[in-house]
């Protein structure tokens, strides 16, 4: 594959660009890229693999209109998608949620204090299982974006330069991101209540026996 050269406008403008310099210069981007989208630690370096292997076969429809990291940030999005449309995924997902927990939820700032006690620790545990389930119910579209405004606390002006939009369209796809984000909050509360009134129910049976 020849190299491309960046044009003007990029933080990249001028250099010539492979399918070597490229993973080089962003695999650090396309893992939190991946991370924001909701790919678990155990995959996390597959999926970056498999992101590569997509820049390797399309660097050369990439015209320079837009930024490499814009790019970039779609084809992790892509590839993401394909990920969880997997319906092994949905699996492993389950099975490795108690050992990944912390660690996926480690880039979205939420890791309990070393000092807390046993029950600050299991409530915090707590906190973190819904914010995981709350963000997995999100379209992976308004859940990067709401990742990286409200958890990682990227600026709107660096997320529309990634973006390649106006800030104004930024400040509209994140009040629609706000929205999915209560959508989804209620319908996991929902689902956790009837999951503890049939909890209950089962104990009322048992104990009446």
């Amino acid at each position: 594959m020849p190299p491309v050269r960046i044009p003007g406008g990029d933080p990249d403008e001028g250099r010539q660009v492979d399918v070597v310099s490229i993973p080089a210069d962003h695999a650090d981007f396309v893992y939190l890229s991946l991370q924001r989208f909701g790919v678990r630690p155990a995959d996390l370096e597959d999926l970056l693999q498999e992101v590569f292997i997509v820049v390797h076969r399309r660097l050369g429809t990439f015209d320079g209109s837009s930024k490499m990291r814009t790019w970039l940030f779609g084809i992790c999005m892509r590839v993401a998608a394909g990920h969880r449309r997997r319906a092994f995924h949905r699996y492993e997902q389950q099975a490795s949620r108690s050992s990944d927990e912390q660690d996926a939820i480690g880039p979205l700032q939420s890791a309990a204090a070393d000092t807390a006690s046993p029950e600050e620790a299991a409530m915090a545990a707590q906190q973190r299982a819904r914010l995981l389930a709350i963000l997995d119910a999100m379209d992976l579209e308004p859940r990067g974006l709401f990742v990286m405004f409200e958890l990682d606390e990227v600026p709107c002006e660096e997320i529309a330069e990634l973006l390649g939009v106006p800030i104004g369209t930024v400040y509209s796809r994140l009040h629609a991101a706000r929205k999915a984000f209560q959508a989804a909050t209620q319908r996991v509360l929902a689902r956790e209540s009837s999951r503890s009134a049939a909890a209950a129910t089962r104990a009322r049976r048992g104990g009446a026996r």
